[in-house]
């Protein structure tokens, strides 16, 4: 964005969150311009991309390494969409003050509208991503046409609040010490594989049996979220022909639970991520 456009937005009148709003709708409507200029496809690209996965993913787990899970590459992606947002949104709010710096020292704006925009940039990609995948679950014949399908509402505002609130902390702390960043990708490697989208979560069960480790498992906020997500698309709940679960549970409730867990680690998260930017934010200029 234009210094001068962001100038002449930040002198008109009205509430601070209708500014900022406006600021973030800017912002990601100029990085999906930024980001598909040029390509012939541009929006495509977002929607091959999960196609492209899913079909490697099957024919890896369906042909090379024949997985216990049916259709491996449906329930991969039914969680690994969802995890994409969250990754995406936090990797890229923790970069967004240090990638605009000229904006920062130049112009006075609510410096929040960068991490946000940041993480609705990858919100409107993982969307439309999700859009690809639900086509792609109805012509395998595993349309998500059921109940389970609300799972979505809460699971996705957990994510949100989740997100938001980790991505502003990390863009605050990587204008004070740069290191972040780093650490930050170390991090969510990791934590990619602690949480349950390549692999079952009723593994874990069978492994910890309801013990503590698997309490402090579900901590992990976006393990609700995905395991909401996997019930609410791919819906496979029993391995085919037994009673043995597949997935977390039979029992919706078990979801709004796991959710719950982890609405209240996300709120923790948001209140004290919005502290640190709000007390970091005033020497961001001085910083850069």
């Amino acid at each position: 964005m234009k210094v001068a456009t962001l100038g002449r937005a930040t002198r008109r009148s009205g509430p601070q969150t209708s500014l900022r709003g406006e600021l973030v709708a800017q912002l990601v409507r100029k990085d999906l311009k930024v980001k598909y200029q040029g390509s012939t496809l541009g929006f495509m690209w977002s929607l091959a991309n999960p196609l492209l996965t899913l079909v490697v993913y099957t024919f890896v787990f369906t042909v090379v390494f024949p997985s216990r899970v049916p259709k491996f590459g449906f329930f991969l992606m039914s969680g690994l969409l969802i995890w994409n947002f969250f990754s995406l949104g936090v990797s890229g709010a923790a970069t967004s003050i240090l990638g605009n710096a000229g904006l920062v020292k130049k112009v006075p704006f609510p410096h929040s509208a960068l991490p946000l925009a940041a993480i609705g940039f990858a919100g409107v990609q993982v969307v439309l991503q999700y859009v690809v995948l639900i086509i792609a679950l109805s012509v395998g014949g595993m349309a998500p046409l059921r109940p389970e399908l609300l799972l979505l509402v809460p699971a996705t505002f957990v994510a949100l609040v989740f997100t938001v609130g980790l991505g502003m902390f990390v863009a605050a702390t990587t204008v004070r010490l740069r290191d972040t960043q780093h650490i930050l990708e170390v991090a969510l490697f990791a934590w990619l594989y602690v949480t349950p989208i390549i692999y079952q979560v009723s593994l874990v069960h069978d492994r910890f049996g309801g013990g503590l480790v698997e309490k402090l498992y579900y901590l992990n906020p976006m393990t609700g979220v995905v395991i909401s997500f996997q019930r609410a698309l791919y819906g496979q709940v029993y391995y085919p022909g037994t009673d043995k679960l597949l997935l977390a549970s039979a029992d919706d409730l078990f979801y709004l639970k796991a959710l719950a867990v982890g609405f209240v680690v996300s709120a923790v998260v948001f209140l004290v991520g919005r502290w640190q930017f709000r007390r970091l934010s005033a020497d961001f200029a001085e910083e850069l």
